[in-house]
């Protein structure tokens, strides 16, 4: 009797039957679904990362008396990041049990996945869909805390002698700003070092570097602009 006989034998003594074509076909495009939503899913984590790193202060990495980890953990988005690796694991098991996936080292699938999502997360965060994703999760999502949010707690520790808000008057040696509490400081200028991104205008938000005195008031030693390097191009813009 040939072994093929001798399957079909066995097989209806364990009364097994044979499953139909489609049932591959359908395991088949399951497992590249899971695949391409994961990958998709771990593109919109790695924007949102992509959008973070550039909210960093990294100004705060030259002042701050802290470790530079201290202020690394507090704005590192630890949400998303585990996101993206929950994602491209999901990615990875997707494609090693499609059809073909055996062939693949699991070094090679967590690479293309990987890739993948960093392009198009990438390509996500060049047209604004990672601050527009941000700020929907920060809006409609109770516990999240926004990267904008991590920021300004960042920069609202006057004691430790770091200020942010929102200009409200100019004058020639002091501003005063609202903070981000709703707290009106008068800022004392005549010896700050203002950087050129900053535009002095009633409603401009900007961030300080100094020391608290008595009466709310506040002696900057550095004025730089909230948006960073936004602020700058913005201000290129203006003279333009």
């Amino acid at each position: 009797m040939k072994n093929s006989d001798q399957l079909i034998e066995k097989m209806k003594l364990q009364n097994i039957k044979p499953k139909p074509g489609w049932h591959f076909t359908s395991k088949t495009i399951l497992f590249w679904f899971i695949f391409i939503c994961s990958v998709l899913l771990g593109a919109l984590a790695f924007s949102v990362v992509l959008f973070s790193i550039q909210k960093i202060d990294f100004d705060l990495l030259e002042h701050m008396s802290h470790s530079s980890f201290e202020l690394l953990i507090g704005l590192t988005p630890l949400f998303w990041i585990i996101s993206l690796i929950v994602f491209l694991f999901i990615a990875m098991i997707g494609i090693k049990n499609s059809k073909k996936g055996y062939k693949f080292s699991y070094s090679k699938i967590i690479a293309f996945s990987a890739s993948l999502s960093i392009l198009v997360g990438t390509l996500f965060f060049i047209v604004g869909g990672a601050k527009w994703l941000e700020n929907k999760f920060s809006v409609n999502v109770g516990v999240y805390e926004s990267v904008e949010d991590k920021k300004i707690k960042m920069w609202m520790k006057p004691e430790e002698g770091y200020l942010s808000g929102s200009i409200v008057h100019v004058h020639e040696e002091y501003l005063e700003i609202k903070d981000f509490n709703d707290k009106t400081w008068t800022i004392d200028i005549s010896h700050a070092n203002i950087a050129n991104a900053v535009l002095l205008e009633e409603h401009e938000k900007v961030k300080i570097i100094g020391n608290v005195v008595p009466d709310s008031n506040f002696r900057a030693d550095y004025i730089k602009p909230w948006g960073g390097q936004f602020g700058k191009r913005r201000n290129q813009l203006k003279n333009q």
